[in-house]
């Protein structure tokens, strides 16, 4: 077992007021990838990504491409015979409307209560930069790191990341590394650090329905002609029954069961489904029956409506019988589910669902596989090993109900594991108003990152 000098604590200790100081300055960078009017922010903030880099003895470059935002690249291999640690995260942000439920502005980054509150706190800035302070403190007191590390970190996660996919299946060899390492994700709960062992995929879909040729009076045609929002939703119906099972013929045929000791080592969590109900405002849970509320959100399939649309939805009556409808929803994917099978199953159960008197069309919007990490590895140890260090207790092994593409593209093209090491808390309200991170957990997570460089050396 390795531990990283005691000059590496002292150093952050020493060094975390201006940590600090560094994050706010990049949480001030209004980087939000999404919104054109910010594309000059966004590649400001790429600049200072890499120009941080490049100060802290990171050799680093942005990766230019012809549209979209570029990647920044850097990498430190002085460590031969060491293994390769790849290092992912993203400098751009979710737009920040609404805004008047910010108590602070979103780009004005503000601490209240032990955290920082900006947009990019916890979702990706603030953990991304743990990584960074973790390398600097290595190569200002060591002068170099224990182990090879290459940094990826992207501006185009919230939108997709267009660019990223053929960056990475055409530089297989520049990012070739034995494990990666990302922080996007969060902790079990407070004081309860967790690493995230498996992530959902996900098939979205878009859905529309068209009738008639014209929207029609409700009286003088209804009863004559199909109404597309009815027909819409007999289709939405049919995809789940009542009891929270999937009715999509095939649907459940490559899913992965959940082991013994994976249902053994959620039910010993510290987690009440009455306080889980009561935080939500809701009289009761509902979901697949025979499951747990954890085993549900992290490891069961699922299938949701995200919106509708289609005739009047304005003040008053109009008994308008809409001549089209629409809908959008998705479905949460578990290991050994291919999103393209699940595609091909659900035109299907449209076809055979679909009441006469309409015509559909479906557009796939988005698929990823679901991703499962191998916890009996030595990287996984070694992870375990320097969170406990860092956090000063051992931390809980746990799946996710988000999907996180990267993870099963780097698994794709680079055949490596990656280590899903969150800093964050499950109320940190990524991507909604009031983001925040707390200022305890990024020291936190810049100490765990520096121990496990010398973790994986050793």
């Amino acid at each position: 077992m390795a531990h990283a000098p005691e000059t590496i604590d002292a150093y952050l200790a020493d060094h975390a007021a201006r940590f600090e100081g560094q994050l706010f300055e990049l949480l001030r960078i209004p980087s939000v990838s999404a919104q054109p009017d910010h594309n000059a922010d966004t590649r400001r903030a790429a600049q200072w990504v890499r120009d941080d880099l490049i100060a802290l003895g990171v050799p680093a470059e942005l990766i230019e491409f012809d549209s979209g935002h570029p990647i920044v690249y850097g990498e430190r291999l002085d460590a031969p015979g060491q293994p390769t640690l790849l290092i992912y995260g993203h400098y751009d942000v979710q737009p920040p409307e609404p805004l008047e439920p910010w108590l602070s502005p979103p780009f004005e980054p503000t601490v209240r209560d032990g955290n920082v509150y900006a947009r990019g706190a916890t979702d990706d800035k603030g953990q991304m930069f743990t990584h960074l302070k973790a390398a600097e403190a290595w190569l200002k007191t060591v002068g170099r790191l224990p182990v090879n590390v290459k940094f990826l970190i992207e501006g185009e996660e919230e939108v997709g990341g267009k660019n990223l996919e053929a960056f990475l299946a055409a530089q297989t060899r520049k990012l070739a590394c034995d494990y990666a390492v990302i922080s996007d994700t969060s902790q079990f709960a407070p004081g309860l650090p967790a690493i995230t062992y498996g992530l959902k995929g996900l098939a979205y879909f878009e859905l529309r329905v068209q009738g008639a040729n014209r929207d029609l009076h409700s009286g003088t045609f209804g009863g004559a002609v199909q109404n597309p929002l009815n027909a819409l939703c007999q289709i939405l119906a049919s995809l789940k029954g009542a009891d929270g099972r999937i009715q999509v013929e095939g649907f459940y045929d490559d899913v992965r069961p959940l082991e013994d000791w994976e249902r053994a080592a959620f039910a010993q969590l510290p987690f009440s489904e009455a306080d889980f109900a009561a935080d939500l405002g809701v009289a009761e849970l509902f979901g697949e029956v025979g499951y747990s509320t954890l085993e549900r959100k992290w490891a069961r399939p699922t299938c949701d409506v995200h919106g509708l649309w289609g005739g009047y939805a304005g003040p008053g009556p109009k008994t308008v019988l809409p001549c089209k409808a629409g809908a959008k929803f998705s479905f949460r994917l578990v290991p050994d589910q291919d999103n393209r099978t699940i595609a091909q199953a659900v035109r299907r159960h449209i076809e055979r669902h679909t009441p006469p008197g309409v015509t559909w069309e479906l557009e796939e919007m988005h698929g990823a596989p679901a991703v499962l990490v191998d916890t009996t590895t030595p990287g996984f140890a070694a992870a375990t090993r320097a969170i406990e260090t860092a956090f000063g207790t051992r931390p809980v092994f746990i799946r996710e109900g988000g999907s996180i593409p990267v993870v099963g593209l780097i698994k794709q093209h680079l055949k490596v594991d990656t280590l899903l090491l969150g800093w964050g808390q499950n109320d940190d309200n990524l991507h909604g108003p009031n983001e925040k991170f707390s200022l305890a957990d990024f020291h936190r997570g810049i100490r765990a990152s520096a121990h496990l460089m010398a973790e994986l050396a050793g």
